[in-house]
């Protein structure tokens, strides 16, 4: 019985009714091509057997078809969903991602970058635990990188963020809708930029509205404890709310607790969101809360996008925005 022919990116294209260099990028997720040209030559691909040949393509190619991601968050709570959707986007064109944990540790991460780049990787993706502002890896690498979540000091460097202060505004004018007039906020450590940030678009959005914050902010920690905590504080000073914005979902759960130990009914009384919207906490709290999504998934499928773009020389320097949104939950709108 002779032995069957290998099926090639030519059969694959001849049946998808496309080109060969067609094929070849709907295939390796290169360059613009429409999503039925893309399915259509992914079907014919999976329907023939066709399996690429790894080697030939990178020596074709000049790439090695994997990206490297550096991160400071050691628990994973955002640089997971990050690398989730990264790691769609990347997937799709059957790139694979080499993951490295640097600890908040500097030498750990220059460790991990020369590691990266006797791998040959493509381009790398470095990200964190926090917002702000971080100081950039490196500037003669030699391969395109990009900063997720905590933007490069260097405004030159390509840097996607989530849009903060629009998640901000986004909570203030749902609360405005339902009625609400007399606003305190709660919030993080006063030296992270994502409480500032937070505290200064909520403050400047109620402004807008002409009803500004009953007391000023209470910055402290981003916990339960500083959420329950900062309750006694208000209660204390007499400010008469009816609204609270907490800085992120583990304060909002504490002040929550805390209203209610104070006999005061949410959201009947008093309305409340947080931020990040952590299904740990927001889902679990009671009631469920009210809270600002930074699409972290979202957030890592726009930073695997521009990095394609530099590595096909295509690149977006500066700093770029995600968009967050609401999810509106029985904290600010009884079921």
């Amino acid at each position: 019985m002779p032995r069957q022919r290998p099926v090639t990116i030519r059969d694959v294209a001849a049946l998808a009714g496309v080109s060969v260099g067609t094929a070849s990028k709907a295939l390796n997720g290169r360059g613009s091509l429409r999503a039925d040209t893309i399915d259509r030559v992914r079907q014919a691909a999976a329907g023939l057997g066709f399996r690429p040949n790894p080697a030939a393509r990178s020596l074709h190619a000049g790439r090695t078809y994997t990206v490297g991601m550096i991160t400071t968050d050691t628990i994973g709570r955002f640089s997971i969903p990050l690398l989730i959707g990264a790691e769609g986007t990347l997937g799709a064109g059957q790139i694979s991602v080499l993951l490295c944990d640097a600890r908040d540790d500097p030498v750990r991460e220059q460790h991990h970058l020369k590691v990266l780049l006797s791998r040959r990787v493509d381009g790398i993706i470095v990200t964190g635990r926090r917002t702000g502002t971080r100081p950039p890896v490196g500037d003669t690498l030699g391969v395109p990188v990009v900063y997720a979540f905590g933007a490069s000091a260097d405004p030159c460097d390509c840097s996607i963020v989530p849009d903060e202060a629009s998640g901000a505004r986004q909570a203030v004018e749902h609360l405005l809708t339902t009625g609400r007039r007399r606003f305190a906020h709660v919030t993080g450590p006063e030296h992270h930029q994502s409480a500032r940030v937070r505290a200064q678009a909520t403050a400047a959005r109620l402004a807008e509205a002409g009803t500004p914050l009953v007391a000023a902010p209470l910055f402290g920690e981003w916990s339960e404890a500083w959420g329950r905590q900062a309750v006694g504080v208000l209660l204390a000073q007499g400010a008469g709310f009816d609204a609270v914005i907490g800085g992120n979902d583990q304060i909002a759960r504490g002040v929550a607790d805390a209203l209610r130990e104070a006999g005061l009914r949410v959201p009947a009384e008093v309305a409340l969101t947080g931020f990040d919207n952590w299904d740990v906490m927001a889902l679990a709290s009671r009631p469920a809360l009210t809270s600002i999504d930074m699409d972290l998934e979202g957030l890592g499928r726009a930073a695997a996008e521009l990095l394609l773009r530099a590595i096909d020389d295509d690149p977006a320097p500066g700093l770029h925005t995600h968009p967050a949104k609401l999810v509106i939950r029985n904290s600010t709108v009884a079921a």
